[in-house]
């Protein structure tokens, strides 16, 4: 499961339709508290935030509304939460920077136009759900 930190708009069709299919497992492995995959480390900072149902709604109505973008109609009826969240959530620089490195080999390898169109970009910006602070890879990354 990847949880992106990186906005939707630097995604390929791929990245975007992966996104809210596993943005969906995550909201349902958050809806159900006994599940084993809630120990996922992707879904650390979900479970972390005030209100996870929210977190996770908030993050799938992100690559919705990217998918709007492009004219890919996602079904939002599937997304049980409103997605207000009190304040968003965190993404260290160091956890922004390695993700764009794993984004841009895979666009390099499966999406070329998509990696040129973003091949200028030193550091993206984050999905609507985050704000960036200093720091390094989150511990949950390297696990």
């Amino acid at each position: 499961m990847r949880l992106w930190s990186i906005h939707p708009r630097y995604f390929d069709a791929q990245a975007l339709t992966s996104s809210w299919r596993e943005g969906l497992i995550a909201q349902r492995v958050l809806q159900e508290p006994g599940s084993s995959l809630r120990a996922h480390p992707q879904l650390q900072r979900f479970l972390e935030a005030d209100e996870p149902l929210e977190a996770i709604a908030a993050y799938l109505n992100g690559v919705a509304d990217e998918a709007q973008e492009r004219d890919i109609v996602f079904d939002r009826a599937r997304v049980v939460a409103a997605g207000v969240l009190p304040e968003p959530l965190v993404v260290t620089d160091g956890q922004l920077d390695y993700e764009w490195g794993n984004l841009r080999r895979h666009l390099l390898g499966r999406s070329p136009d998509v990696a040129s169109r973003w091949a200028k970009v030193w550091r993206p910006q984050p999905h609507p759900v985050f704000v960036v602070v200093g720091g390094g890879v989150a511990s949950w990354e390297l696990a």
